[in-house]
């Protein structure tokens, strides 16, 4: 995987950053998302870094990166202060501007980014995700039983770390096979990646505390937002496959928070770079390549 990438460790604050970056061309940072590590990108960066010079970390926390110590308040893990790392990370390696795609928790980093630093973002595409507030809003029973690990994972310490990391692998393959529309797609040895690194405590940790934030400290951020009146300035792009049900549109969702908004549907499930790594590395292409 990966092929011709440089590896890098980059020590942001209280953060060491597991960095790949290959390929060349406009800067694009690509975020991954739960329950999963930078691999998920390993099937489009190869035709993505033909046109882009691809920044490829593992969040905060997650996989190889060392993340800081949750903490009660649920900052540390903010997609705030994550944003910021990300913002600080693109700075030490040279890029003012940059496009952006995240996936998953990946796109709510990416989300708050584009809100917070939209000097830095020319274009954010989000995959497979409506913005925090929708989901938390939109949830009738019904998303809540599909999207129980929303509130399983926000339970406070040490209930699921504890649950969870009796069979980290279990709770892994769970995950994958509930989300995918196929889960054949995923590549063995992607989905052993996943499966290693959340057999690490402090990852089960982090991952919990970043669900903890987003029933918190996201929602507080995310609702001042709204009341402000501040909006994404830069094009988004809605990518998400034809499985994702959160109880509300996605592009009206997205359109609440922007003015420029287009989606594209794609027929897999929530795995999108994976289960469909031609379409979404076309629809990305095509996406930032018209923003040039």
């Amino acid at each position: 995987m990966f092929e011709g990438f440089a590896r890098q460790r980059i020590r942001i604050d209280e953060t060491t950053l597991h960095v790949l970056i290959g390929g060349k061309g406009p800067p694009l940072l690509l975020l991954h998302g739960f329950p999963q590590t930078h691999v998920i990108w390993h099937k489009v960066a190869p035709e993505l870094a033909k046109d882009f010079t691809l920044v490829i970390p593992d969040l905060p926390g997650y996989g190889a990166s060392q993340g800081p110590v949750p903490d009660t308040a649920h900052r540390n893990f903010a997609k705030r202060n994550t944003a910021g790392i990300m913002a600080r990370l693109m700075t030490r390696l040279g890029h003012e501007r940059f496009f952006l795609a995240g996936h998953d928790r990946g796109g709510r980093v990416g989300f708050r980014l584009s809100l917070d630093h939209p000097e830095r973002v020319l274009a954010f595409a989000a995959l497979d995700i409506v913005p925090t507030l929708a989901v938390w809003e939109g949830m009738g029973w019904r998303q809540a039983l599909a999207t129980y690990h929303w509130q399983f994972l926000a339970v406070p310490a040490p209930v699921p770390e504890h649950m969870i990391g009796l069979d980290p692998d279990f709770y892994i393959d769970h995950l994958i096979e509930r989300w995918a529309g196929d889960a054949t797609r995923l590549d063995r040895e992607a989905r052993e990646a996943y499966r290693v690194a959340f057999r690490d405590p402090k990852v089960i940790a982090v991952a919990c505390a970043d669900y903890r934030a987003g029933a918190s400290t996201d929602v507080a951020d995310d609702a001042a937002s709204r009341e402000l009146g501040q909006r994404i300035g830069c094009p988004v792009l809605a990518l998400w496959g034809r499985y994702l049900d959160e109880g509300v549109s996605v592009l009206e969702a997205w359109r609440e928070w922007a003015d420029d908004v287009r989606e594209v549907v794609l027929p897999c499930g929530h795995f999108l770079a994976e289960e469909q790594p031609e379409a979404t590395a076309s629809a990305l292409q095509g996406f930032f390549s018209a923003q040039t």
